[in-house]
């Protein structure tokens, strides 16, 4: 799904949020004070679409927004990054999570208040739905979709936060007060209801025009790594294998087939492909600028601009060398020297990381004999991360900061692999078959599978995909893997609720904040 338009260019809006905002370029009726009179919306099936729409928004803040984008968030907060950037102070918000200075008063408001609105949209279509008159088939999906996406967001809002209210229902100003939060078991219980009640009425396939909405695979994948995250593994590998298939390295019976060329997967030439189970579409067509930014006229991956490296260019030599002709971009996502020697040899290097001290070092940094030039970022290693990585050739003139329309997976096929391997324990033919299917893709022997194996796996191809951080703290291993970065045990496993979210409601903050 596009994020504020499928490829029909329906225009999609915020609408009425307890919790939320209202991001809008079409006019509604609406209050002197701002506020869209949402009893005067949802009376039709066009109506019901653009709330659809409205409720997917939110997933595209996962690369679409600066500091309290998720994808960058999550990834300066792991053992494979610094955050980067222009020095300490830049985009403070990911600096603190890198540095595990966070506390409630310093983390980006909108990593929590962003998912929040993203339940609240959908809950709104939940109750406003049966009433819209519409063609059946189409609600039954509309309401399938809207409870897998609430699902989405609770299940990065559990596995961030921990301890997170449950709420259900559209929430009127004078309920606010009464807001506790429910007990992290409660939450996974919901996810996997409304994943299990969605998955019956959502596509097999999607057309053209849907690409980005939800499948019936996407959700399967999204309950059985829901499953794992609540620690129910027999559970989690029956709904994996269903995503996976019965033959690892072949296709499931969804269509899920490994990509044969890993590099294929960052082309940008290569959007929804047969790996890809649940990807952002992301739009160099917004014509988002800093007017704008943020509103919901934004559409573009925002996060490419952030990772590039700062005032980068290339010498005639490097141009000689095909060196690529990266943007100048912001300079985060510094890899870190430890995911730079884990990598080393590795065929998915190439795709991931780029040796930028290397090349740069091929005559004096400001000599026109070197092969590229770029300024160092905070706590710069050479490395750079590349996966995302935008070229000049993707600027749009009219704004070239803010429209880059580079997808992200936030599933991939590869990742539903080796989450079933871990369910299954790491052991066992089956375990073993999946392992070796995802490092046969890139030319490597197997190896004996392990669960030690299949995180180290794991790191190596989906590095630099948001999921690191989920693994650590999955597996236990956060507090020896992020010792080097100040985490703290019993404490930095759940991130700060924003010190904002705790008035008059009887919210607790999270231990050790």
């Amino acid at each position: 799904m596009k994020l504020i338009s499928f490829k029909q260019s329906f225009v999609a809006f915020g609408v009425l949020l307890a919790l939320g905002s209202c991001d809008t370029d079409e006019k509604l009726e609406v209050k002197g004070d701002g506020v869209v009179l949402e009893n005067n919306f949802y009376r039709n099936e066009t109506e019901a679409y653009s709330g659809l729409v409205a409720a997917y928004d939110k997933l595209g803040k996962h690369a679409g927004a600066m500091e309290n984008a998720p994808l960058l968030f999550l990834n300066s907060a792991s053992d494979d990054f610094y955050a980067g950037g222009g020095g300490a102070g830049d985009q403070p918000g990911l600096q603190v999570a890198s540095n595990y200075s966070i506390t409630p008063t310093n983390i980006p408001p909108n990593i929590w208040a962003d998912y929040f609105k993203g339940v609240a949209r959908c809950n709104i279509m939940i109750a406003k739905l049966p009433g819209v008159t519409m063609d059946e088939a189409k609600k039954a999906r509309f309401t399938a979709e809207v409870k897998a996406l609430r699902a989405y967001y609770y299940l990065d809002l559990v596995r961030m936060f921990k301890n997170v209210p449950l709420i259900l229902a559209p929430v009127v100003q004078s309920e606010i007060s009464t807001i506790v939060q429910a007990k992290p078991e409660e939450v996974y219980a919901q996810i996997e209801k409304d994943l299990t009640e969605a998955i019956p009425n959502l596509p097999m396939t999607l057309i053209p025009s849907e690409l980005g909405r939800l499948t019936k695979g996407a959700a399967t994948a999204l309950l059985g790594k829901a499953y794992l995250s609540d620690n129910k593994k027999a559970e989690a590998a029956a709904e994996l294998a269903k995503v996976n298939g019965a033959t690892p390295g072949q296709a499931s019976s969804f269509g899920y087939k490994l990509m044969d060329n890993f590099s294929q997967l960052w082309d940008h030439l290569h959007e929804f492909n047969s790996e890809s189970i649940l990807e952002i579409s992301y739009s160099d067509k917004s014509n988002a600028d800093w007017g704008n930014f943020e509103r919901g006229d934004d559409e573009g991956n925002v996060a490419a601009q952030l990772m590039g490296m700062r005032d980068y260019s290339r010498y005639p030599r490097g141009v000689d060398k095909l060196l690529p002709d990266y943007i100048n971009g912001w300079g985060f996502m510094v890899v870190t020297k430890d995911l730079q020697v884990a990598m080393q040899g590795d065929p998915r290097y190439a795709s991931t990381i780029f040796d930028a001290a290397v090349e740069r070092a091929s005559g004096d940094k400001d000599d026109p004999n070197a092969f590229i030039k770029y300024t160092d970022s905070y706590q710069e290693t050479g490395f750079h991360f590349i996966k995302y990585a935008p070229v000049n050739a993707d600027i749009k003139a009219s704004n070239p900061f803010l429209n880059f329309g580079i997808n992200t997976y936030v599933i991939r096929l590869a990742d539903t692999y080796l989450l079933e391997a871990e369910a299954l324990g790491g052991t066992g033919a089956r375990a073993q078959a999946l392992l070796d299917a995802v490092r046969k893709r890139v030319g490597l022997d197997p190896v004996p599978v392990s669960l030690a194996a299949i995180q180290q796996e794991r790191r190596l191809e989906l590095a630099g995909e948001g999921h690191r951080w989920f693994d650590l703290i999955r597996t236990g291993e956060a507090a020896a893997k992020l010792a080097f970065k100040g985490f703290t045990a019993n404490k930095n496993e759940a991130f700060p609720i924003p010190y904002s979210e705790f008035n008059n409601t009887k919210m607790i903050q999270n231990t050790g904040y």
